[in-house]
């Protein structure tokens, strides 16, 4: 090894590969012990394997740190990660306390700490990057910052005092939500608490989303009415419709009637219909246009940043209106096959004559036949009076018939099928009428 120095936000997320360059997970944060007369010494990393299996590395079995990746001196235990007495964990629980400098020239916060090796096999704290408070006269300025070594500061707060919840959210910005949520579970429960509630309200909707049904109904349960339906609004109703069926029938009504109109309609009609039938599964948010609009503006919607891959897919083509109940669904046009026409192509000449919708009370289990028999991405579902009201993507399949905590699950060997007989349906309540189930045709293809 050669001492670099490797700052812990940027170390975490990076690549841990055994000697012959196999992957076998990601850094999650680095656990350090406090020693009386020197620096933090560095025990061990967090990391995570497949199957979202946190682990312990000790900095012993840790043969190089840097450029983006951990390399070990061999096979790493999959033992369950479990914390003891006196280890820091340095994002989770380091980073965000308030120091001290020595010279007396005030304080600051801690942003970042550099590690360094200072031995064979030994790392330990070696610089902290810190900010200044803000100076008087500039209230929307930030604070100077500083890099320091450890032996000029002292930590203000005492040893073990947890960091504050702003500084513990900007350590983790650059996490997907579903590592977010994975991290969120991994810390104390007051703490995880104490993090949710700092949340922005998109971010938080972003990791309920990828949370078990137990852990977002803890969450929301610690939320006031007034930011839990603002979170409910920025989340995909599919995913509101479920959380709001898990929560007691008042503060789901409750909760409905403080979200913005649009997205209550949106929850409601997903709650109307039992969670085992396409009406239940589905998304009512599909990307809808005329048949006269042109391949042009077909792409265009497509692009948006906001729209999920497996609804960017395909566009839907009704008569007016435009907004789900639309008028009658006319069929899909694929994005590939919007690539290999014109720009002024119209839609309605592009449609897939060989892909029928299906109705809101058609069976999970046929829903899933359909996509994987046609190998389509997603599927239209209309209404009785032909009306297209949503599309069940792929994805809507997959959360249905994984297992209840397919996200913490650690058995990878678990085969697909008993996964899937694990799953119990939701509770919710069945629409009273609903036209039968129409089938695909197996004329044509998609595209």
């Amino acid at each position: 090894m050669t001492g670099t120095r490797v700052f812990v936000a940027r170390l975490t997320g990076s690549g841990v590969f055994d000697p012959a360059g196999d992957r076998l997970g990601r850094i999650r944060d680095v656990l350090v012990v406090y020693r009386k007369d020197n620096a933090p010494r560095v025990v061990g990393l967090l990391a995570e394997l497949p199957g979202k299996r946190r682990v312990f590395i000790s900095i012993g079995r840790v043969s190089s740190i840097g450029s983006g990746q951990v390399i070990t001196t061999g096979p790493i235990s999959d033992r369950k990660f479990e914390q003891r007495g006196g280890e820091v964990r340095l994002l989770a629980e380091f980073l965000g306390r308030k120091v001290t400098f020595n010279d007396g020239s005030g304080e600051a916060e801690i942003e970042d700490a550099a590690i360094e090796e200072t031995g064979p096999g030994e790392w330990a704290i070696s610089q902290l990057f810190v900010r200044r408070p803000r100076q008087a006269g500039a209230p929307f300025a930030k604070g100077p910052t500083a890099l320091v070594p450890w032996s000029l500061i002292t930590e203000k707060t005492e040893a073990g005092e947890p960091q504050s919840a702003e500084a513990l959210i900007a350590s983790y910005s650059e996490l997907r939500p579903a590592d977010l949520a994975n991290t969120l579970l991994d810390l104390p429960q007051e703490r995880m608490l104490e993090v949710a509630e700092e949340l922005p309200d998109d971010r938080l909707a972003d990791v309920l989303e990828e949370m078990d049904e137990s852990d977002q109904i803890e969450i929301m349960a610690q939320l006031d009415d007034e930011r839990a339906a603002d979170v409910l609004d920025e989340m995909e109703p599919d995913d509101a419709a479920d959380l709001i069926a898990q929560l007691p029938e008042e503060r789901g009504e409750h909760l409905l009637e403080l979200m913005e109109p649009e997205e209550a309609d949106d929850v409601r009609l997903l709650l109307s219909f039992g969670a085992d039938t396409a009406g239940g599964l589905m998304t009512p948010e599909p990307i809808i246009l005329s048949a006269e609009s042109t391949v042009a503006e077909g792409l265009a919607m497509i692009r948006r940043n906001e729209t999920a891959p497996a609804l960017a897919a395909a566009v839907c083509i009704t008569l007016p209106p435009y907004e789900s109940p639309t008028g009658r669904f006319l069929g899909m046009v694929h994005f590939q096959r919007m690539l290999r026409y014109p720009p002024h192509e119209r839609l309605g000449a592009l449609i897939d004559p060989g892909l029928e919708p299906i109705s809101v009370d058609t069976p999970a289990a046929e829903v899933s036949r359909i996509l994987a028999s046609y190998n389509l991405v997603s599927v239209p579902v209309i209404d009785e009076n032909h009306r297209l009201v949503g599309v069940v993507t792929v994805d809507d399949v997959l959360d249905y018939l994984l297992p209840d905590d397919w996200r913490s699950h650690d058995d990878e060997d678990t085969p697909a099928s008993a996964a899937m007989s694990k799953r119990a349906p939701k509770k919710r309540p069945a629409k009273k009428s609903a036209a039968p189930a129409a089938k695909p045709v197996t004329r044509g293809r998609r595209g």
